[in-house]
């Protein structure tokens, strides 16, 4: 056990003490929302600086008339749909929307012409301006205003509560549970990878160099092997609770100055009812702070900690194997097939299904499956997963990880000394079965 916490130590403090971990590992919580704050000022630079884009209305069935945005203004000044596209492709219009003459019960025929592909924002605003005026045309037919029905429409908000076993009521928010359980999942799914990788590149630098021949000199090369996995393991581990410490910090920090200034808003808005009705995001601002502040985010941690845990001990014995078998990285790409197929479904069916359905059967399927349970069961901790749910997923998660290293142990343990051998899946069977 000694021999096994010296290759540990030597693993994790090897790694730690790198310039490029700390500076990655205190950078990283602030390079995110940087890159975020980036993107919206350039996205509201660009909206700012866009010039107005003219387009070319031609309706031969005189039925509609297109609203003008900030972005697009609607002209009809010709009636020839050549002379039009002639407009185009001089660059005097940025696009030409030919409406023919058909039938408002069957709606076909209609086109846009351009010079470069139009955005999906674009097509979009066209496709439901155009269903508007159709249906208010349809309802004008039957002799309805769609005036007065515009006036009885009316949007509704449902707040979602949660009632717990013990009659407790819990507020909560899909998109809320949306973006945690993206998040958690997507961390998981790169912690894996990147981290797995680190354990594969690091046996075959050590394999290549013939240090390892040192090395099983004095302790077993299961031990070698468990060591480095758990040692790697242990920075990521490191790395993450730091983040959590600087996010909470910087989470509980900004939530305060909310809190501060929402009180002091809702006191206005109380003295002017005039400004509450002008400002509602207000109220959706302290519906979402409040859900938040529901939110187990302790539990969440601890979740995620156990799930990283168990997939990368895994997802890294496999990896170490892989390492074990071959003389050079370019040498593992035939073997990382097997190992990034369930890592890719479970990312694939963290969006598809977890994050749309968290609680249908291939949702539930994905968490149990020890080779996708960490990155689907994350997707689904802020949803609200049953205790039996998630004892049992840990549990076979534990089971997996026991096996995928037994496995990986019987692989490293002959593949760490041969060298100039391409091993081949029909190889790697055979170190298994072996004894010796």
């Amino acid at each position: 056990m000694n021999k096994i916490f010296l290759v540990i130590q030597r693993e994790y403090l090897a790694r730690v003490k790198k310039k490029s971990f700390l500076i990655a590992t205190l950078l990283t919580p602030l390079i995110f929302p940087a890159i975020m704050g980036i993107f919206v000022w350039i996205a509201v630079s660009e909206r700012e600086n866009q010039s107005l884009r003219i387009i070319e209305v031609i309706d031969e069935t005189g039925l509609f008339f297109m609203e003008s945005s900030e972005q697009y203004a609607f002209t009809s000044s010709i009636n020839d749909p050549e002379e039009a596209k002639k407009m185009v492709q001089e660059g005097e219009r940025y696009g030409f929307l030919y409406i023919p003459k058909m039938e408002i019960s069957n709606p076909k025929g209609i086109q846009f012409f351009g010079i470069e592909n139009p955005s999906m924002s674009l097509m979009s605003y066209l496709e439901s301006a155009l269903k508007r005026k159709i249906e208010d045309q349809r309802l004008y037919d039957k002799g309805i205003d769609p005036t007065v029905l515009k006036e009885i429409r009316t949007q509704v908000s449902i707040q979602s509560v949660t009632l717990g076993e013990s009659g407790e009521e819990k507020i909560n928010d899909a998109t809320v549970n949306y973006a945690i359980g993206f998040l958690a999942g997507i961390l998981i799914y790169i912690f894996i990878f990147v981290y797995g990788n680190q354990i594969m590149q690091g046996v075959i630098e050590e394999k290549s160099s013939r240090i390892v021949e040192i090395l099983v000199s004095s302790l077993k090369p299961f031990q070698l092997m468990l060591g480095k996995i758990v040692g790697i393991g242990a920075v990521g581990l490191t790395q993450f609770l730091i983040w959590v410490v600087l996010i909470g910090t910087l989470s509980t920090l900004v939530t305060g100055v909310l809190g501060m200034q929402m009180p002091q808003q809702q006191a206005m808005e109380l003295a002017n009812p005039e400004m509450a009705q002008a400002t509602p995001d207000s109220s959706e601002l302290a519906e979402i702070l409040m859900v938040i502040q529901g939110i187990d985010f302790v539990a969440i941690v601890v979740n995620f900690i156990i799930y990283f845990l168990g997939g990368y001990l895994l997802y890294g014995a496999l990896f170490a194997a892989v390492g074990s078998a071959v003389d050079a990285p370019s040498d593992a790409q035939q073997f990382m097939f097997p190992i990034t197929i369930p890592l890719i479904v479970a990312y694939m069916g963290l969006f598809v299904f977890v994050l749309q359905e968290p609680n249908s059967t291939t949702s539930f399927w994905l968490s149990m499956v020890p080779l996708t349970s960490p990155i689907a069961m994350m997707g689904r901790i802020s949803y609200g997963v049953p205790f039996w749910e998630l004892a049992l997923s840990i549990g076979l998660l534990v089971l997996g990880f026991l096996f995928t290293t037994w496995l990986a142990g019987k692989i490293y343990r002959i593949g760490i000394l041969m060298h100039g051998t391409k091993p081949t899946y029909k190889i790697l069977w055979k170190w298994i079965r072996s004894s010796q």
